[in-house]
């Protein structure tokens, strides 16, 4: 190591190498930090989880019937059944599919309506497949949408895959409050609009009921009464017929209770041709009663036929009405597409409402310039786990700072050298962004920085300490026992460590490589490797530098003769 001791007396005896040493790392730490806000580098929660299934949830508006349901799932499934890798294919009409983890988050286990359908997608074992099943969702979702979205008016087909991290809803979910439902309703729909104008932003939706026409049958009781009908009779033979119900019950020695029997006409008979007064009034002609006297009764003679608009679900969130808006993001990160569409609502919006924004970043508040009608936007959804998360880890990275930061001014007593070890630890940061960077150039899909990265650079903290501490001790030791001065002793110091410090890092990226390729822990890693590698370079090249700047380092007369 005698050739690197002379490298390192060479440059802590040169003013203009030191100085350089400390601009190109200065500069180094400058650029990575702006390949994030840049885009060079992308943060995300959490990396795509390829996966051997996933989930196609289809949504009609409220009010549609079973038959129009069907007609779309169908042409969902015709084009997933020419895709050589989907094994097997499960539609679940009426009804969410039985509970998954997707489901559990995002509620569909408890759909129960004529309006959705779920879709579940069997394919081949992930390790047997080249494409990962996000990239296939990827591609598949353009087609779905655009073939049989359109079958029905106003549907949304979403194509879900199992979430790799945290339980959210959505991937960006904004929720409106406002305790006006009309205002509510319009707010929603311009955010909604806003969203599917964003790039990276898909499978918009919004988590409400639609307003619909429905068609009350009411027995009209004078009308009943002169035909010689029972109002009774009249309720019944309209739940028989319609809806369904019970009519007696069946004994059998095979099962312990009773038997319903359950009633009602066939499908073709009660579906209607149309959705009409004049088709209910068709449907109700044909249903004749007998009377008292033996005669028959049309039933529209003693119904009134009311047109009235459903009643939606009032969703309540900390007692206070509010609307979700969904999205999905495409194979991008969650945090680049927010920022555009909060951008695109803060410019679109401005002439309508005074704009504010509330308790939380990137919250909102727009005031109605005309009526002065408060509505509040809140950011939800894999999004604010995100932030969240990047703040808590942020948060950490401090506190462990300040600790090790405490511990070395309470061992070294001087300041000055605790400022130089902590100077080693963060800049292992820089590492840490050129690794991802690479890791980027290198794999086939966009390796994005994310908490598990974090977790990786606040871990690299110590072993980046470490290096530092064991060149000021050693050198102090030179310094002390051997009289040696200053800058010698640094050189001996970092030529004498530097294999230690190697082989230490070597270690640690063997290690870390095993993590590299994991989908969620690699960019943990990716992290430790690149980090580990900048804590090594700045370990034996910045620190030196420091140490000779730092008087806590002066123990002897630089002016001493060095011995040969």
């Amino acid at each position: 190591m005698k050739k690197f001791e002379k490298f390192i007396y060479n440059v802590l005896d040169s003013r203009p190498k030191k100085i350089l040493v400390i601009v190109l790392i200065l500069a180094s730490l400058g650029a990575s930090i702006l390949m994030i806000p840049t885009k060079t580098v992308w943060v995300k929660m959490l990396p795509g989880k390829s996966a051997n299934t996933f989930s196609v949830y289809v949504d009609l508006p409220t009010g549609s019937s079973i038959e129009q349901t069907k007609k779309v799932s169908e042409c969902v499934v015709d084009i997933l059944k020419k895709e050589k890798e989907v094994t097997d294919i499960e539609t679940f009409l009426g009804m969410g599919a039985p509970l998954d983890y997707a489901g559990l988050v995002k509620g569909s286990a408890f759909k129960n309506s004529e309006n959705v359908s779920e879709i579940v997608v069997n394919l081949t074992d992930k390790h047997h497949r080249e494409e990962r099943s996000y990239n296939m969702v990827h591609r598949l979702r353009g087609p779905i949408k655009k073939s049989c979205e359109p079958i029905v008016k106003g549907t949304v087909i979403k194509l879900i895959e199992q979430p790799a991290g945290p339980p959210t809803l959505a991937s960006i979910v904004a929720e409106i409050y406002t305790p006006n439902e009309k205002t509510l309703r319009e707010f929603a729909k311009k955010v909604a609009d806003i969203f599917k104008q964003i790039d990276g932003l898909v499978d918009i939706d919004i988590m409400a009921d639609e307003i619909y026409k429905q068609f009350h049958l009411r027995p009209n009781i004078d009308k009943i009464q002169k035909s010689g009908l029972a109002v009774e009779q009249v309720q019944k033979i309209l739940y028989l017929a319609l809806e369904g119900m019970g009519v007696g019950v069946k004994n059998d020695e095979n099962y312990p209770s009773q038997i319903e029997i359950f009633l009602r006409l066939d499908e073709a008979s009660r579906r209607l041709d149309e959705k009409s007064i004049q088709a209910v009034k068709d449907k109700l002609t044909s249903f004749e009663l007998m009377n008292q006297k033996g005669m028959m009764v049309p039933l529209i003679d003693v119904v009134d036929i009311v047109e009235a608009d459903s009643e939606p679900t009032i969703m309540h969130k900390n007692l206070r009405r509010y609307v979700n808006v969904l999205a999905e993001t495409d194979l991008v990160s969650q945090v680049y597409p927010l920022l555009d569409a909060r951008e695109a609502l803060m410019k679109k919006l401005s002439k309508e409402y005074k704009i504010e924004t509330t308790d939380y970043l990137f919250n909102l508040r727009f005031i109605d310039k005309k009526t002065g009608e408060v509505i509040d936007l809140k950011w939800d959804g894999e999004m604010k786990v995100t932030l969240d998360t990047f703040r808590d880890l942020g948060l950490a990275f401090i506190a462990a700072l300040i600790l090790i930061y405490l511990l070395i001014v309470v061992y070294y007593k001087s300041y000055s050298l605790s400022n130089i070890v902590m100077a080693g630890s963060f800049l292992s940061i820089i590492g840490v962004i050129v690794g991802h960077w690479i890791a980027d150039l290198v794999t086939k899909d966009t390796f994005f920085l994310t908490a598990t990265s974090l977790i990786g650079f606040i871990a690299l903290m110590g072993i980046s300490s470490r290096n530092s501490i064991l060149l000021i001790d050693f050198a102090k030791s030179l310094m002390v026992e051997k009289h040696l001065p200053k800058k010698r002793a640094i050189a001996i110091a970092t030529a004498t460590r530097a294999r230690p410090i190697m082989l230490t890092a070597i270690a640690i990226i063997l290690g870390s490589a095993l993590l590299a390729s994991d989908p969620i822990f690699g960019g943990l890693g990716v992290a430790l490797i690149g980090g580990t590698v900048a804590a090594v370079i700045v370990s034996l090249i910045f620190i030196p530098v420091l140490m000779d700047n730092a008087k806590a380092m002066d123990f002897t007369d630089e002016n001493t003769n060095e011995e040969e």
